[in-house]
This record gives structure tokens, sequence and C-alpha cells, in this order.
């Protein structure tokens, strides 16, 4: 234990976690007005080191721990594990409820379902991101997957053919569990790398994930404490299986685009961070317009999807005062042009190779970004 205190110690420096601890001490504030209707007194709120545990809220000394070790990993990881600390805290001071039922009793569970918060994430928190329990979701993915294998054919109808069915065979499999009224088990995930300015093609990509892959993106803030800067991240919410879907479309997507950028400058040598923003942009909007042709043969089919309202409800739990954000810019005309094109001639199949930013990766891998 001793040399984890020191390796920790070695890793970040007291002005690094001051910090940081800002930062949790604003979130706190927030999560207070937005989840507990600022019903929460502020505990002393601090990091543990060489702490075993994630997260920790001591009833006796009004303190809530959170693991320096955290601060290695993403900020959504860190934000998941104080609000469950604080739903403890708040089932102990505000509802007394604390000593009847134990920790994780049935009132504790209800705090945390009626917020969205996950009530395990005082384990691991890629805990939440398993892959589907029910053997019924798996054999969904595994189709799936398969499909996404044909669809690396060389032959262009046969690879199109496969993706339109991995589309039809999610479009159904969703309707049902729709008109069945399932328990759904809703999840969240964080997807791609924190950035501190959205660009227009990465707006287009979640829209592309809410409209067409069955989850619901919102963009929310996070914080890189290596860097002392904010930043945001899409974050997707669905059942586990569509969530694992989403997550794999969202890398395909922005590394095939990265790639398809390459091979644009390679072709034209063009330069410059405007005309490959723009460029991202066409690839998206192809790629976007292309699923809507694809949605209009759904539905002439009969094949609706007109969303989940549990979903939504879970979305609007975890966060209650989303608001919309509208984005311009200049676009590039020829440079959207060409990625248009492109991105129109995209097919999604199971990625193995490496694009602009690292591996694709593999459906049903697990993890979490």
């Amino acid at each position: 234990m001793g040399n984890q205190v020191r390796d920790e110690q070695a890793k970040w420096d007291a002005r690094v976690v001051a910090l940081s601890l800002r930062q949790v001490l604003q979130a706190y504030r927030d999560h207070n007005a937005a989840l507990f209707a600022d019903r929460l007194k502020t505990p002393v709120i601090r990091f543990v080191e060489g702490q075993e545990r994630w997260g920790a809220w001591i009833s006796s000394d009004r303190v809530l721990e959170l693991a320096l070790r955290l601060l290695d990993r993403p900020w959504g990881d860190l934000l998941e594990v104080l609000k469950h600390e604080m739903a403890h805290q708040y089932v102990d001071e505000v509802l007394g409820r604390a000593s009847q039922e134990g920790p994780h009793g049935p009132t504790f569970q209800e705090v945390c379902a009626e917020r969205g918060i996950d009530a395990r994430t005082a384990g691991d928190p890629e805990s939440a991101w398993v892959e589907p329990e029910n053997e019924g979701d798996l054999s969904i993915l595994r189709r799936i997957r398969h499909l996404f294998s044909l669809a690396q054919s060389d032959n262009p109808h046969e690879a199109e053919a496969a993706m339109r069915a991995a589309q039809r065979l999610m479009l159904k499999y969703n309707l049902d569990a729709t008109l069945k009224d399932a328990e759904a088990g809703y999840a969240y995930r964080h997807l791609g790398r924190p950035t501190g300015r959205r660009m227009a093609w990465q707006r287009v990509l979640g829209s592309i994930l809410s409209e067409y892959f069955f989850v619901e993106v919102i963009v929310v803030p996070v914080y890189r404490a290596r860097e002392g800067k904010k930043a945001s991240v899409l974050e997707a919410c669905g059942t586990r299986q569509n969530l694992e879907i989403a997550a794999y479309v969202h890398d395909f997507l922005e590394n095939t685009a990265g790639h398809l950028w390459t091979q644009h400058q390679r072709q034209t040598c063009v330069k410059g961070q405007s005309e490959k923003n723009s460029f991202l942009y066409g690839v998206m909007r192809g790629f976007l317009d292309k699923l809507a042709q694809e949605r209009q043969r759904s539905d002439r089919e009969g094949l609706v999807y007109v969303g989940d309202p549990a979903l939504r409800h879970y979305l609007r739990a975890r966060h209650p005062y989303i608001r919309s954000v509208s984005g311009g810019g200049r676009v590039g005309k020829d440079a959207f042009s060409a990625g248009h094109a492109a991105g129109a001639r995209i097919v999604l199949h199971r990625g193995v190779e490496s694009g602009s930013s690292g591996k694709v990766r593999q459906l049903g891998s697990g993890g979490s970004s």
C-alpha cells in the first residue's frame, strides 16, 4: 500500500489535485441543484490516496471521499462516482433512511433510478458498460456483427445489402422492444475524446447516432485534469446493446472520415483546418443523407420507429436542464461537396484497420471510450 501511495503522489502534484477538487466542488453544486433540488448541504470533499473503493460517504464526519486514481480515468467516471455518493448523502441526511436499510437498500436504489444514477458505481465505473447479459440481446449483437462483416465485401452491391440488412435488424429489434414495453435497463457512455470546441461535423455525427441508432445523444461538460482545461464530450444514453453499436458506429465514422480526408489531401494538395472541417462536415452530411434515403424505404414498408419515451425520460432524469445550442461557421463549398460525395459512399462494416486517430473499435469489444 505504501508503494501505491508514493506512486500516486508522484503522478499528481498538489496544484493539479487542488484545481481538480475545485471542479469537483462546482460539479457537486451543479448536481445538487439539478438532481437534488439543493437539499444537500455541502460536505467536506477530498481525494484519498491508496483508496480501494472509488468513493465513500462518511456520515459521522460529513465527508465525501473520492479515490485519487479517478483522475486517471475519464472525467465522466469521476462524476458518476460523485453522484453515487451524493445519493448516499441524500438517503442519509435528507430522507433519514440509511441506518434503517443499509447503504444500498431499496430507498437508495429508488433515488438513483429517479435520477439516472448508476447505483453500482461504488465499484468499478466500467461496470456500467459491460456487454448485455440477456441472451437475446447477445444474439442480436452477434447477428449484427456478422452482417457488418459481410459488408466488407468487395462487391459494392453485396456490401450495401449487408449494411441495409444490419440497419433493418436494428430497426425491427427496437420496434419489438418498444411495442412490448420491455424493461430496457438503460445506461450511458461517453463517446470519443473530450474537445474544447465542437465542430459542425461532430454535431452531425451526434445527430446520426440519435436519429438512426436508437440512442439519445447530448454534449456534456467535462474536465481534463492533466491539462487543467474544461472540455466537452458526447454522452449517449440507451440500452446496453444499442450503446455498444452506437459506440462502434461513432468510432468507425470518425476514423473513416479522417482516412477519407487524408486521401482527399493527397489527391488535391489542399491544406488548412478550415478546409478539413468543411470536408469532414460534408462526409457526415453525405452519410446522414444516405441513411435518410434508407429510412424512406423502411417507412414505405411500414417499419416506422417513433422513439422510446422511457429512454427520453431516462435522459431527462440524468440531465433535467437540457438546452439546445445552434452553431454555424463558414463552410468551404468545394471541400464540403467532395466530403459529401465521399460520405454517401461509406458502408458500415466491421472495421479493423486504423484510421486518422487509431484503431476502429471492434463491435462487441466492450470497455468505455
